[in-house]
């Protein structure tokens, strides 16, 4: 699995948005092997007024800081501050297309998502007030974890596409990385 994951991005070229003035940003899609295949790291986000994706199912990473090189150091910097994960040296196996939110009422941001291979499952340590729990959610469950769920966002309902799992609905920015990653992946 590795191998098809490590081949497909090698060959991959990701399509990029020009920022034209949204907020830059980066997240991690931080994979480790086990027997079954290969697990994925899920992040819940604290629940806050000032956090539009208050409550989310997310991958580590947030906004670019002025230090950060470039957003694969923002996204290895926000998982090490949000999980305690050190991805300097894990393998960065590729980068997927840029996104930005589609609803008008969320920020101007642009997300680059990064792929990383640890060799094994990190401890995490949540010890910070952005992250409420993580998940380890293993490839092969999430096709058939597919749902469209009625969702109520300051008080409006829309129906999302998603990945239920659990007691956790898995929508929005991180189901548009997922989908076409596993899609890409042969997963999907």
């Amino acid at each position: 699995m590795i191998d098809i994951i490590r081949a497909t991005l090698s060959g991959y070229q990701p399509k990029r948005a020009d920022p034209d003035g949204r907020i830059q940003a980066a997240v991690a899609l931080v994979l480790v092997p086990v027997d079954e295949g290969l697990e994925m790291l899920l992040i819940k986000r604290t629940e806050r007024d000032d956090d539009p994706w208050s409550g989310q199912m997310a991958m580590p990473g947030g906004r670019r800081d002025a230090e950060d090189d470039d957003l694969r150091q923002t996204a290895i910097r926000e998982t090490r501050e949000e999980t305690s994960v050190d991805l300097g040296s894990a393998e960065l196996i590729g980068e997927l297309d840029d996104l930005s939110p589609s609803s008008p009422h969320l920020p101007p941001i642009l997300v680059r998502p990064f792929v990383f291979i640890l060799p094994s499952r990190p401890t995490v340590v949540l010890d910070n007030d952005e992250v409420a729990l993580h998940i380890w959610v293993p490839l092969h469950t999430l096709p058939v974890a597919r749902a469209l769920e009625e969702i109520v966002i300051k008080d409006f309902r829309i129906t999302a596409s998603g990945y239920r799992l659990g007691s956790h609905f898995v929508w929005g920015m991180t189901e548009r990385i997922i989908s076409p990653f596993l899609k890409m992946v042969r997963q999907e």
